[in-house]
Parts: structure tokens; sequence; C-alpha cells
């Protein structure tokens, strides 16, 4: 039997869904719009074009916007300049930087510099602090997105055996710490497999749920999985491909065909955890935004 198809899109256009009602309730009671500000450093291509679909999302649900574009010549200090001046600024309840960031730039000292109540990407210490406690005032957008396919399809992890494989602070220890606490939607029994791992077949064909998180494509294969597992897959990886018009091809960092003939269920790339993460922005911004006025 093919396993089932986790649709990121669907879910992501129904959180959003959620957070336009959510928006509108929060106007109608508070007289507040959530607003968002995007700062991009430079002109990656990637980035801009995810950035742009962060704007759209915004306008589509009621979400305040604005995009600061800046030339990858930028300064540090000015950076760190510009992210104090949005800390305090009132219209914006949540500040995203997008990285990567030119190299003359610390993506640590900016993440440091963001204020912890704006950090709707969940990545100042404080955040990852909060989550490990079991107590997330932002949850990292991805590992956010990753936790609603699974209670939205039906897959609870609790009790399961959830195998991540990636250690990143983006993706890998935040689902690792989110899917241990004792909590609903989580209470899982979570390894984390990484570079150091030995033999890591042994360790995912144990798993109930796979998380490849690892960047590397194609790299969990049939026979590194047991029937019936639950396939999260967050690779974005481009392999070239002759046969496609642009010459590549964007693959997941699992071995997509044949695993899904033995898995249960399996997230596409793309189409699968990508959508999300922008769903989870929107989401953690209105959140923000209800702080602000002391109602989450």
């Amino acid at each position: 039997m093919a396993a089932k198809i986790i649709d990121g899109a669907k879910v992501a256009q129904d959180i959003r869904a959620e957070v336009a009602r959510g928006i509108k309730e929060l106007q109608d009671r508070k007289n507040v719009t959530p607003g968002l500000v995007v700062v991009l450093v430079g002109d990656d291509p990637a980035s801009a074009t995810y950035v742009r679909s962060k704007g759209r999302a915004c306008q589509e649900v009621g979400a305040f916007t604005e995009t600061i574009k800046l030339p990858k010549e930028t300064p540090e200090a000015e950076l760190l300049s510009i992210i104090e001046r949005l800390n305090h600024d009132p219209r914006f309840h949540g500040i995203l930087v997008q990285l990567p960031l030119p190299k003359q730039i610390s993506e640590r000292k900016v993440t440091l510099a963001l204020s912890p109540e704006k950090d709707v990407d969940g990545l100042h210490p404080m955040s990852m602090g909060h989550l490990m406690e079991g107590e997330p005032s932002f949850v990292p957008c991805t590992p956010g997105g990753i936790q609603q396919l699974l209670i939205r399809y039906g897959y609870d992890p609790a009790g399961k055996h959830v195998v991540v494989c990636g250690r990143s602070n983006i993706v890998g220890k935040p689902i690792a710490n989110l899917l241990m606490q004792k909590r609903a939607g989580a209470n899982a029994t979570v390894t984390v497999c990484h570079t150091g791992t030995k033999d890591l077949a042994s360790f995912t064909r144990q798993a109930d749920i796979i998380i490849a998180a690892a960047g590397s494509p194609r790299a969990i294969k049939a026979d590194m999985v047991k029937p019936g597992v639950v396939i999260i897959d967050v690779g974005i990886n481009r392999v070239d491909d002759p046969t496609d018009k642009r010459g590549y091809r964007i693959v997941g960092d699992v071995d997509y065909e044949p695993v899904a003939a033995k898995a249960e269920a399996i997230t596409p790339v793309p189409g699968g955890v990508g959508p999300m993460t922008i769903a989870m922005l929107l989401s953690n911004t209105l959140r923000a935004a209800k702080r602000s006025v002391g109602e989450a």
C-alpha cells in the first residue's frame, strides 16, 4: 500500500485561516494589528524569494508587515543599531532577520540583539531555554510546523520512538526538545542522530517516526526504515537533473519513492514541511501581539 501523503500546503492553509480569524478577533477586541518586520541583508535570490513570500502571507491574514532591505556590505554595527530601534518600535510585535547573513555579520550577535518578546523565529537563547524547560514562549517555526503536521494527521508522538536525523539549532535540537516534553502533542522517546552517529540505520530501523533534517540528499534509504514508519522530510537539496529544464530538481533527505513504498505516511518535497514554516511564523506573530496586551 502506498504511503499517505502528509500535505503541508493544506495544513498550512488551515493554520493561515485560523491566524486570520485570530487577527480579526484581536483587532475587534483590542484594536491591535499584529506587525512583523523582516530584515534582509544582501541580495541572495533564495532569501529574497522567501522574504517576498512572508510579506504576501502577512497581507493575506491581515497582519501589518514591512521589509527592510540592506546592502550586503552593511556593517554589523549598523544592523545591530537597526535591530535595537525595531525592538522599541510598537508597530512590530515580531522581528525576523533573514538568514544567512553576510560573512562580516555574526549571526549569534544578531540573534542575541533581538528582544526575546519579539523573537518570533524562536532562536534567541531565552526562547530556546523556555522550550527546553517545557514552557515555550515561541517555538521555532519549522519544528512547530512538524509537530502540527503530526498532530493534525493523527500521528500523535506520545509513546512513540522518534528518531531525529540532524542537530541544527533551527530544526534538530528544538524538535527533539519539543517532542520529548510531557505535554500534549509530545511525550515521545527521542533519539538524535548526527554526523558522529555510527551505524545510523540501526537507529532509524527502530523509529516509529523519522524526522530527516540532516541536509543530505536521499540519505535515508528504504532498507533503513521499518514498515509502517511515519516520515517527516525536512531536507531541501538541489541535485543535478538534465531532464529538468532548470538542470536540477529539489529532493529531500529521504529516498522518496522506495521509502514511501514501506512507510505509512510521508511528507513530499517540496510541499511538505516547507509551507508550514511561514504558517507558524504567522502564528507566532499573532502570539507575540497577544502577549503584548497580556493575552498569551
